[in-house]
């Protein structure tokens, strides 16, 4: 496990995000996969955490065995009683919850994104944290492609032309180089719409491959994709604005990519990161004496 040592009282004006898909507890040994997760997870001591496969309807609880106390939980609307939930949970509370069904095809019957909004303390403001949700099979990329821009007019529609900061996070089952991800990264335009998220890890690691799910973690070879390649499929961006993202990422890490006293905390790894206000915004010119 990344040892990652920093409490939030010191990191001045800064917020950590991480985003983690613990697998889902009827796989691989839930409850030794448990403590090394909820070990990790504690020391890492994340501000807004998304976790993918939680139990449906237990999420809640889940999430708070996780974390410990102190934090609100905003479930996932399930569909089904045998499909895994996901859970968005916040330091402080949500000021507003808006779910979206992106069931947008027959073949995915079960998604849908969660749109959160966050009183930050200063300088942040007002903050959305949007936990989105994409179908996982190959050969789905259409769907995806349909969740993304879904989702990302959600947002726009939300914001009503509001500079407001926005976060995405969450396992978009997609790598960089798919339509869906490039969609989202302002690479290109799909249904008639574009956005421009900047993708954190890209941003601190532009030479990293980064993968997140990777056979290099036996638990991606035991499951349901035992020829599995790697691929970095979990994600935290920031929208931009007209000129450019809102906030600045201090750092970007993946986390509970170690073996732990024998055990693998999920077969996924999660990816955190640490984002703060730019003391020069987006917009804006920054005076230069040039005598």
């Amino acid at each position: 496990m990344t040892s990652v040592s920093l409490q939030p009282e010191d990191r001045p004006q800064t917020i950590r995000v991480l985003t983690f898909n613990i697998l889902s507890a009827d796989h691989a040994n839930w409850e030794r996969r448990r403590q090394v997760a909820r070990s990790g997870l504690r020391a890492i001591r994340p501000d807004i955490v998304a976790l993918q496969e939680t139990t449906p309807g237990q999420a809640r609880d889940q999430t708070t065995d996780l974390l410990g106390p102190g934090y609100h939980v905003a479930e996932h609307p399930s569909r089904s009683e045998d499909t895994v939930g996901s859970a968005l949970a916040s330091r402080w509370p949500f000021t507003a919850v808006h779910e979206l069904d992106l069931s947008v095809a027959p073949r995915v019957p079960f998604a849908a994104a969660v749109l959160a909004e966050v009183q930050l303390p200063r300088p942040f403001g007002l903050t959305a944290f949007v936990h989105h949700g994409a179908a996982y099979q190959f050969g789905y990329e259409r769907e995806r492609e349909l969740q993304a821009v879904a989702c990302a007019r959600f947002v726009e529609d939300h914001l009503a032309a509001r500079n407001d900061h926005v976060v995405l996070l969450g396992d978009f089952n997609d790598t960089p180089d798919s339509s869906s991800v490039r969609f989202w990264t302002g690479r290109q335009s799909l249904e008639g719409l574009s956005v421009a998220y900047q993708d954190a890890w890209e941003v601190k690691h532009p030479a990293d491959a980064g993968h997140t799910f990777s056979p290099d973690n036996p638990l991606v070879r035991a499951g349901e994709m035992p020829l599995e390649l790697g691929r970095r499929i979990d994600y935290i961006m920031i929208r931009s604005g007209t000129h450019g993202p809102t906030l600045d990422i201090a750092d970007c890490r993946r986390v509970l990519n170690k073996l732990v006293a024998g055990v693998w905390a999920s077969d996924h790894f999660g990816v955190m990161a640490d984002l703060q206000v730019p003391a020069h915004p987006p917009g804006t010119w920054h005076d230069l004496d040039q005598r």
